[in-house]
């Protein structure tokens, strides 16, 4: 489905933008977009995302621009599976089968970057560490897949706006997209994944409460995890 865009002062808009729902049979499209260096718009298992390559400092740049958001707030990489995750950050410290459990799942989990991280040195450049998603939805771990890439990934939505769990809720943003994917009304509120600290030896610390604090928790502690309170 093509969508013309108006724009406020009622003159039609040249730039068409593909609205296609979020199956199997649109992956391949969306995968395309990502290797070319492009944005689109995805569901995940909390909200609607921007995503692009992340190996990509065009496109990075390209989100923030999206977003109107600092370059200083970092952004998260979503992949595939459990098992990429160390190509991209330090996982040798954590329990054996902790982040099996946690993901996927509506957790972002924040980790060292390390010496051996094949990500661009321009992705949250002066951080040592990244948030890392393997959302519980198809759609997106296709795309990461296939992309064979981490993809660099954000709420669609403008900085310090509310997130959308509808691609109406962010229609103002579709012209700066390749592609918008529709997956529907998306039934986990707006609260977002919950984000947790996993950097140091033993220990986790909660970021954001996000929707899935308890149950994250309670994974965590089930592995000997102790609070970090330290606040160092």
């Amino acid at each position: 489905m093509a969508w013309s865009l108006e724009k406020g002062e009622g003159n039609v808009e040249t730039k068409v933008v593909s609205v296609s729902p979020a199956t199997e049979d649109y992956a391949e499209e969306a995968i395309e977009s990502i290797k070319a260096g492009k944005v689109i718009a995805v569901p995940t298992d909390t909200l609607y995302g921007f995503a692009c390559n992340a190996c990509s400092a065009e496109a990075v740049n390209r989100i923030y621009e999206i977003k109107g958001r600092k370059h200083t707030s970092p952004l998260a990489i979503c992949v595939g599976d459990v098992h990429d995750i160390q190509r991209y950050a330090v996982t040798d410290h954590l329990p054996h089968g902790l982040l099996d459990c946690l993901l996927p799942g509506p957790v972002t989990v924040v980790l060292r970057r390390g010496e051996s991280s094949i990500l661009e040195k321009s992705l949250n450049p002066g951080l040592e560490s990244i948030g890392v998603r393997v959302p519980d939805y198809n759609f997106i771990r296709a795309i990461a897949r296939g992309s064979r890439s981490a993809l660099a990934l954000t709420s669609a939505n403008l900085s310090g706006q509310p997130s959308s769990i509808n691609i109406k809720d962010f229609e103002n943003l579709w012209e700066h997209c390749a592609y918008v994917y529709d997956g529907g009304v998306l039934p986990a509120g707006r609260a977002g994944s919950t984000v947790v600290d996993l950097t140091k030896l033993g220990k986790y610390k909660i970021l954001r409460p996000g929707s899935a604090k308890e149950e994250t928790v309670a994974i965590l502690e089930r592995h000997s995890l102790l609070e970090d309170g330290t606040g160092d």
